[in-house]
């Protein structure tokens, strides 16, 4: 099983809110243990919220995704003017949720046709300038 198809199926595995061992999902899934710790760490670093560590087993501490959705073009246009204002937030960690959501719809849009009229976007924006520097 490709690497990447193994990842797939540890977080569909794990979406279940129990606590797996790696012995079990080792098993499961036709690997070593090993794998199976290297695989957890590699998840952690993506970003997913996998709890847990070796002799004590592994799980999900919160939800992962989304259904999938179909959004419109403006649809689409309207998310991106939203995440660009939350980038300009003053609590630096909605600034930098809007990024990095930003980042992963980005990933996740298909490319642009060329023959398409209206393409959307969305695009890193340039920070906003403070309230007060207008003065």
């Amino acid at each position: 099983m490709p690497r990447n198809d193994r990842l797939q199926s540890l977080i569909v595995i794990l979406r279940d809110g129990e606590m797996h061992r790696a012995r079990d999902l080792a098993a499961r899934l036709g690997v070593s243990e090993r794998t199976i710790w290297r695989d957890m760490a590699e998840l952690q670093a993506f970003g997913v919220p996998v709890q847990g560590s070796r002799g004590v087993g592994y799980m999900l501490r919160r939800a992962l995704a989304l259904p999938p959705l179909v959004l419109t073009p403006e649809e689409v246009a309207a998310l991106g003017h939203l995440l660009r204002l939350a980038e300009a937030h003053v609590d630096t960690r909605i600034g930098a949720g809007a990024r990095s959501l930003a980042a992963k719809i980005r990933a996740a849009l298909p490319p642009e046709a060329e023959e398409d009229e209206n393409p959307v976007e969305i695009a890193p924006s340039p920070p906003l300038a403070p309230p007060d520097a207008a003065r």
